[in-house]
């Protein structure tokens, strides 16, 4: 595979992700309001357990490395998953003396996306 294509496979499964990840925040906050990040807390661990999924699937050989790394693992979930809206969210909460909300949505964030992880790659390696 050319550097080219490499790029083109990263460009558009990060597009699909940018996508998913804005229509699936908008919807938590449709539904649940703005009082908490729902919708950053479940694509970070959508797509933990997404990438739980690749890695297993690949280590198993069950899908070639490339294009899939490329397109799901590095386009797809890189724009999906946000770290920098997580980062913010805890930020604002701190700034907005609801230090509670903070630590909540730091612990609920690494706890929950470590078991997707770990949950995907299991159902792939078993």
């Amino acid at each position: 595979m050319t550097e080219l294509t490499g790029t083109l496979w990263v460009a558009g499964g990060g597009a699909l992700g940018a996508y998913c990840r804005f229509q699936i925040s908008a919807w938590f906050a449709a539904w649940f309001g703005k009082g908490f990040p729902y919708g950053t807390l479940f694509v970070n661990v959508l797509g933990s357990f997404i990438m739980g999924l690749l890695v297993g699937a690949i280590r198993m050989d069950a899908v070639p490395f490339i294009p899939w790394h490329d397109f799901i693992g590095e386009g797809f979930l890189g724009a999906l998953t946000t770290f920098s809206t997580f980062s913010m969210d805890t930020f604002a909460a701190f700034r907005d003396g609801q230090p509670g909300k903070a630590v909540t949505n730091v612990v609920v964030n690494m706890v929950l996306c470590l078991c997707g992880t770990a949950f995907g790659f299991f159902l792939m390696v078993q």
